[in-house]
Protein backbone atom coordinates (compact mmCIF):
# COMPACT_ATOMS: atom_id res chain seq x y z
CA UNK A 1 0.00 0.00 0.00
CA UNK A 2 1.56 3.59 -1.15
CA UNK A 3 0.27 6.96 -0.32
CA UNK A 4 1.55 10.59 -1.62
CA UNK A 5 1.27 13.66 -0.29
CA UNK A 6 2.65 16.35 -2.03
CA UNK A 7 2.95 20.61 -0.69
CA UNK A 8 2.96 23.30 -3.54
CA UNK A 9 4.39 26.58 -3.74
CA UNK A 10 6.07 26.41 -0.27
CA UNK A 11 8.28 29.36 0.21
CA UNK A 12 11.45 27.84 1.14
CA UNK A 13 14.37 27.46 -1.43
CA UNK A 14 14.63 23.75 -3.25
CA UNK A 15 18.28 23.91 -2.27
CA UNK A 16 17.26 24.42 1.53
CA UNK A 17 14.48 21.72 1.11
CA UNK A 18 16.73 18.93 -1.02
CA UNK A 19 19.08 18.77 2.53
CA UNK A 20 16.38 18.17 4.75
CA UNK A 21 14.77 15.57 1.84
CA UNK A 22 17.70 13.51 1.30
CA UNK A 23 18.17 12.73 4.88
CA UNK A 24 15.11 11.37 5.71
CA UNK A 25 14.70 9.23 2.34
CA UNK A 26 14.53 5.90 2.78
CA UNK A 27 14.18 6.25 6.94
CA UNK A 28 10.84 4.51 8.44
CA UNK A 29 8.27 7.50 8.40
CA UNK A 30 8.36 7.13 12.28
CA UNK A 31 12.02 7.87 12.56
CA UNK A 32 11.67 10.40 10.04
CA UNK A 33 9.31 12.59 12.34
CA UNK A 34 11.51 12.23 15.12
CA UNK A 35 14.69 13.28 12.62
CA UNK A 36 12.43 16.36 11.29
CA UNK A 37 11.03 17.53 14.71
CA UNK A 38 14.12 18.19 16.02
CA UNK A 39 16.06 19.31 13.15
CA UNK A 40 17.46 22.90 12.92
CA UNK A 41 16.77 23.78 9.39
CA UNK A 42 13.56 25.85 8.86
CA UNK A 43 12.29 23.12 5.44
CA UNK A 44 12.58 20.77 7.91
CA UNK A 45 8.54 22.03 9.10
CA UNK A 46 6.94 22.06 5.54
CA UNK A 47 8.68 18.79 5.10
CA UNK A 48 7.67 16.89 8.44
CA UNK A 49 4.17 18.20 7.58
CA UNK A 50 4.03 16.75 4.08
CA UNK A 51 5.41 13.27 5.96
CA UNK A 52 2.63 13.75 8.14
CA UNK A 53 -0.04 14.17 5.43
CA UNK A 54 1.13 11.24 3.56
CA UNK A 55 1.01 9.26 6.41
CA UNK A 56 -2.36 10.20 7.41
CA UNK A 57 -2.94 9.52 3.29
CA UNK A 58 -1.86 5.91 4.09
CA UNK A 59 -4.03 5.63 6.86
CA UNK A 60 -7.45 6.88 5.10
CA UNK A 61 -6.31 4.38 2.20
CA UNK A 62 -6.01 1.39 4.28
CA UNK A 63 -9.12 2.22 6.16
CA UNK A 64 -11.07 2.33 2.64
CA UNK A 65 -9.65 -1.43 1.86
CA UNK A 66 -9.90 -2.67 5.01
CA UNK A 67 -6.29 -3.80 5.54
CA UNK A 68 -4.85 -3.27 9.15
CA UNK A 69 -2.26 -0.09 9.93
CA UNK A 70 0.93 -0.05 11.59
CA UNK A 71 3.08 3.21 11.79
CA UNK A 72 6.07 0.94 12.09
CA UNK A 73 5.88 -0.85 8.99
CA UNK A 74 5.73 2.72 6.60
CA UNK A 75 9.09 3.79 4.97
CA UNK A 76 9.60 6.20 3.06
CA UNK A 77 9.80 5.65 -0.52
CA UNK A 78 10.37 8.74 -2.65
CA UNK A 79 11.11 11.93 -1.03
CA UNK A 80 11.90 15.37 -3.69
CA UNK A 81 11.29 18.98 -3.74
CA UNK A 82 10.79 20.49 -7.00
CA UNK A 83 11.75 23.54 -8.35
CA UNK A 84 8.19 25.96 -8.20
CA UNK A 85 8.03 29.42 -9.58
CA UNK A 86 9.75 32.31 -8.69
CA UNK A 87 8.39 35.60 -7.68
CA UNK A 88 10.66 38.46 -8.84
CA UNK A 89 10.85 41.37 -6.74
CA UNK A 90 13.16 44.82 -7.16
CA UNK A 91 15.14 46.46 -4.30
CA UNK A 92 16.38 49.93 -5.02
CA UNK A 93 19.56 51.18 -4.80
CA UNK A 94 21.82 53.94 -4.84
CA UNK A 95 21.82 56.29 -7.96
CA UNK A 96 18.16 55.30 -9.08
CA UNK A 97 19.39 51.46 -9.77
CA UNK A 98 17.50 48.24 -8.74
CA UNK A 99 18.48 45.00 -8.27
CA UNK A 100 16.51 42.11 -8.44
CA UNK A 101 15.82 40.16 -5.27
CA UNK A 102 14.21 36.35 -6.54
CA UNK A 103 12.07 34.54 -3.57
CA UNK A 104 11.57 31.05 -4.54
CA UNK A 105 9.31 28.03 -3.95
CA UNK A 106 9.42 24.32 -4.13
CA UNK A 107 7.06 21.49 -4.39
CA UNK A 108 7.67 18.88 -1.93
CA UNK A 109 6.87 15.41 -2.52
CA UNK A 110 6.96 12.61 -0.45
CA UNK A 111 5.64 9.19 -0.88
CA UNK A 112 5.48 6.61 1.78
CA UNK A 113 4.66 2.25 1.68
CA UNK A 114 5.07 -0.41 3.36
CA UNK A 115 7.73 -2.22 1.78
CA UNK A 116 11.55 -0.77 2.23
CA UNK A 117 12.68 0.93 -0.52
CA UNK A 118 15.57 -0.57 -2.85
CA UNK A 119 19.01 0.62 -1.74
CA UNK A 120 20.35 2.28 -5.24
CA UNK A 121 24.23 1.91 -5.63
CA UNK A 122 26.52 4.60 -5.49
CA UNK A 123 28.29 3.40 -8.53
CA UNK A 124 28.12 5.20 -11.66
CA UNK A 125 27.09 3.16 -15.00
CA UNK A 126 29.50 3.81 -17.76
Amino acid sequence: MEAKAQARFVRVTPMKARRVVDVIRGQRVIDAIDTLTYAPQGAAKPVLKVVESALANARFAADEAGERFEEGDYYIQAAYADEGPTMKRIQPRAQGRANRILKRTSHITVVVGDTKPAKKSKRRAR
